[in-house]
């Protein structure tokens, strides 16, 4: 059942998946990801925290469109945005995996994974008055693990229609591709009175935000795909266009979505009412889009925060508290 592992993020802080038998508490693993639990117990501590990054990550970068992800905390019981192979679904598949892969190759330089460590040293030169050092990100330990893990479900034989999970594994490389252009090198400087006449080096990662605003721009133009068969083997190839391999960087979906106006359970849409608004925007978020034409309501809001804030020496800061009016639009 797709999306079932992310009810990981759910998973009690209690649980302490300190021993093989624990793996088997973790809801919605299919037997490969309980194997992979038990191997690197280690691990699972950091994919259950990537399965809670996702939700976050996702939610930010669409807090501004009809569709804000919502839906994603409902797992594992999730409505049919994310459960058919829709646009969204697309986008959380991509996510999904860069997280995972993130997560992992971030604890690797943090030491908390006893099976790897910083990443290698880059065999080009770091450039003039530039030295390699630091610990970089182990993105190739990252990769690998991350796929091992988030690609398992799509490789089960019982599960699914061959085209879901051509479109799922295909949305999850893509994801992983996405990190993989999110590397870039990071530097630290050294100096007499911050000169910075030697700066150290190393690759790091972007933050998973920067990711998932990468790969809205991609679900954003994302191509609807059906499974076709080319030559003596079935492919995913774009609807609507010429016959043509689908591009390695392109997210994919294979049914249209709603346009999540109305609240319809029936097609995994919670609708806009309630949602607040941007009376001023002229982007997804405005009051017109995201209300879809019924109108909106203005509310009022008193705000108490701090002001006038002032330093005195040493060491403590002043302020004073300060009342102004919000005004808020939310849809009809």
């Amino acid at each position: 059942m797709i999306f079932r592992q992310w009810a990981l993020s759910k998973t009690p802080a209690a649980l302490a998946l300190n021993q093989t038998q624990h793996c088997k508490q973790l809801e919605g693993l299919v037997s490969a990801q309980v194997q992979l639990c038990r191997s690197n117990l280690e691990l699972m501590h950091t994919i259950v925290h990537a399965a809670r990054e996702v939700m976050k990550a996702c939610r930010r970068a669409f807090a501004d469109m009809r569709w804000n992800c919502s839906s994603i905390e409902l797992a594992p019981n999730y409505l049919l945005d994310l459960e058919r192979g829709t646009r969204e679904s697309a986008f959380v598949y991509a996510l999904s995996a860069a997280a995972i892969s993130h997560a992992i190759a971030r604890a690797c330089t943090s030491g908390d994974l006893p099976g790897c460590s910083c990443g290698p040293v880059p065999g080009e030169p770091p450039g003039p008055g530039n030295r390699w050092g630091g610990c970089a990100d182990n993105l190739s330990y990252g990769l690998l693990m991350g796929a091992k893990f988030s690609d398992a479900p799509m490789k089960v034989k019982k599960t699914g229609s061959q085209a879901n999970k051509l479109m799922r594994l295909h949305n999850s490389e893509v994801g992983r591709q996405a990190l993989r252009a999110s590397l870039e090198m990071k530097c630290k400087c050294h100096g007499v009175s911050g000169s910075c006449s030697i700066r150290t080096c190393w690759k790091g990662l972007q933050e998973l935000r920067d990711v998932a605003s990468d790969l809205k721009t991609r679900y954003l133009s994302a191509t609807k795909v059906v499974h076709r068969p080319m030559g003596t083997r079935k492919h995913l190839v774009p609807k609507d266009l010429d016959i043509r391999p689908v591009k390695d960087s392109e997210l994919v979906y294979l049914q249209s979505s709603p346009d999540f106006c109305m609240k319809n359970e029936k097609v995994g849409s919670h609708g806009t009412q309630d949602r607040q608004c941007n009376k001023t925007s002229h982007g997804s978020d405005s009051c017109d889009l995201m209300c879809c034409g019924r109108g909106y309501n203005p509310y009022t809001d008193r705000v108490v925060e701090r002001c006038h804030c002032k330093y005195h020496w040493c060491c403590y800061v002043t302020c004073r508290r300060c009342e102004r009016t919000v005004e808020r639009y939310v849809c009809k």
